[in-house]
């Protein structure tokens, strides 16, 4: 029997003995894997392959379905190649971009096209459905670098030939599905019609492609409006193209080139800018209506603290004196802090504040009142006092930052013309070439396990392993609030993964295969593998990246 393996499935604890090199999708015809939607792809000794990966060893695996993140970014990126092909097919002549996520979705466009027609989105909404009902296999191949930069030259797809060109490596992978070709930072379905649900829409010049949502697959996200956010995204991107970086080939050949330092200087100039801009603002509707509170949010590693330091820096050039205040200084005691439905603490929930207080102090302070606030020790999990009570005066501007600070339950005592909020967050803006973006969520997570690692003691594993409550969080208490921004400021640097990616590989390296989040720490170490690396010498000590790896000139 040795040309026999067993297989111990996670999903149901069952154990099977199969020929050496079938397929886990054919392993998967043998278990009794119930689920209401089709298994995606699968985690071979915790690691995320295909379901046509062959096994010739005893292997320990789980399947994944749409609802799993990473089987979330396995739909996504189906149906990007889905989308590559309608419009190869209809409309291949025009240059195509993926430009950034838009909710669930994402929003795309036709270069120099001030507006595609309702006639060409019915186009291709029916050229995608007939590419999932034709059921393509799509295959992975892995080639010589020089052949796949050939197949792409031929394609025309100059964006890819620029990354490979840039990354030396003897082979590279590259997917194929009936006639066109692509290349994924992640597994990919079996086939094109492992997707089940879509939308297409116009959408200001281009348009929107809309997914189902990770908890309820059932039902699609037409949630697009996002008009804030959105304008933040389309100057970022004419940014970085006027700075021609708009991918990471095009970054990379800077850096090889030598031209990175002047660069950078550009970058932290516009940040720097930006801050300014938003200092005026407040000046502004402080004097025109009396705001006096500034409430910055974000999700997590989006940068707030730097934000909110710097942003006091231009205040007082203005004549104002910022007073900072965080809020998790207004976490109730650990014993009083709730729990999520796996009966862990939930930082994330609003409910961790102690909101009464929080409230009552706002009150005083506006009323003039000197009030003795509290400083939060998250070692001990319990409330300390600064030793001297805070009093505002005419010129304070009271700055708070976390995560619900744009949620109105958070601070109702505040009339809303008192109040000047802020989103900041880290939207990727350069792309890893035309058809597939960055996620903003890889960003933050590559900024926050560098960050816990260098001043909060815990290594990747745990940070991994916290991921997803956080993610969570966001999306219930963070989200639904940013377009109640008055600003939205993007904290990202287009340079921060090349300099990020010396110092996080040795740290994910640490994770082993016999944790669960062991796939998740490959994945992001082959993707830091298409990154030259930049040195930190350049980073100046103002910028937001110091908050992230160390030697800043704030204090945190």
């Amino acid at each position: 029997m040795l040309d026999r393996v067993k297989v111990l499935c996670q999903n149901t604890s069952e154990q099977v003995e199969v020929e050496m090199g079938v397929t886990l999708g054919e392993v998967l015809s043998q278990l009794n894997i119930k689920g209401k939607y089709p298994i995606l792809a699968v985690y071979v000794n915790n690691r995320l392959k295909e379901l046509d990966y062959k096994v010739f060893k005893p292997a320990t695996v789980r399947y994944i379905d749409i609802t799993h993140f990473e089987g979330y970014r396995v739909y996504q990126r189906t149906i990007s190649f889905i989308l590559h092909k309608a419009v190869w097919d209809l409309y291949r002549d025009r240059k195509f971009y993926i430009r950034h996520s838009l909710g669930r979705g994402f929003y795309c466009e036709f270069d120099n096209c001030d507006m595609v027609t309702d006639q060409e989105i019915e186009a291709l909404r029916k050229r995608m459905q007939e590419i999932i009902e034709s059921r393509y296999p799509i295959n992975r191949m892995s080639l010589l670098t020089s052949e796949v930069n050939g197949i792409y030259e031929r394609f025309g797809f100059d964006d890819k030939v620029a990354l490979l060109n840039t990354r030396p490596r003897l082979y590279s992978d590259i997917y194929r599905m009936d006639d066109i070709v692509g290349y994924f930072y992640g597994a990919l379905a079996p086939d094109s019609g492992y997707i089940h649900l879509f939308d297409i829409r116009r959408y200001y010049n281009g348009f929107y492609i809309a997914l189902p949502t990770r908890t309820d697959p059932s039902k699609l996200d037409m949630n697009v409006h996002w008009a804030k956010m959105f304008e933040v995204f389309r100057e970022y991107h004419r940014w970085v193209d006027i700075m021609g970086v708009p991918t990471v080939g095009m970054l990379n050949r800077k850096v090889l080139d030598g031209d990175i330092s002047e660069l950078i200087k550009v970058a932290e100039a516009f940040h720097e800018k930006k801050i300014a801009a938003m200092a005026d603002q407040i000046d502004e509707a402080n004097r025109t209506h009396g705001a006096r509170v500034v409430l910055i949010s974000g999700p997590s590693s989006s940068g707030k603290t730097t934000t909110a330091k710097r942003l006091g820096i231009q205040l007082r050039i203005l004549g104002l004196d910022p007073v900072l205040i965080s809020l998790d200084d207004y976490f109730v005691d650990r014993d009083r802090t709730p729990k999520d439905e796996n009966g862990d603490y939930d930082f994330e929930a609003l409910e961790a504040i102690d909101l009464d207080l929080l409230n009552s102090d706002l009150r005083r302070l506006m009323a003039g009142d000197s009030v003795e606030v509290p400083r939060y020790d998250f070692i001990t999990g319990t409330r300390q006092w600064h030793d001297t009570p805070l009093k505002l005066n005419e010129r304070s501007i009271l700055i708070m930052e976390g995560i619900h600070a744009l949620n109105p339950r958070l601070t109702p005592s505040i009339p809303r013309e008192q109040k000047f909020c802020i989103y900041a967050s880290c939207l990727t803006s350069v792309a890893m070439d035309n058809l597939t973006r960055i996620a903003t969520t890889d960003n933050r997570m590559l900024r926050r396990i560098t960050r816990d690692y260098a001043t909060r003691g815990a290594n990747a594993l745990a940070t991994l392993q916290r991921w997803p409550s956080v993610r969570r969080g966001e999306e219930k208490h963070i989200f639904p609030y940013q377009e109640n921004a008055d600003v939205i400021f993007n904290t990202s640097l287009f340079y921060e993964i090349s300099v990020l990616r010396p110092k996080i590989e040795p740290i994910l390296r640490e994770v082993t295969n016999v944790n669960p989040e062991y796939g998740e720490a490959k994945r992001l170490l082959k993707f830091l593998d298409n990154f030259i690396p930049i040195h930190t010498d350049e980073i100046p000590p103002t910028s937001i990246l110091r908050e992230f790896i160390g030697g800043s000139s704030f204090k945190y």
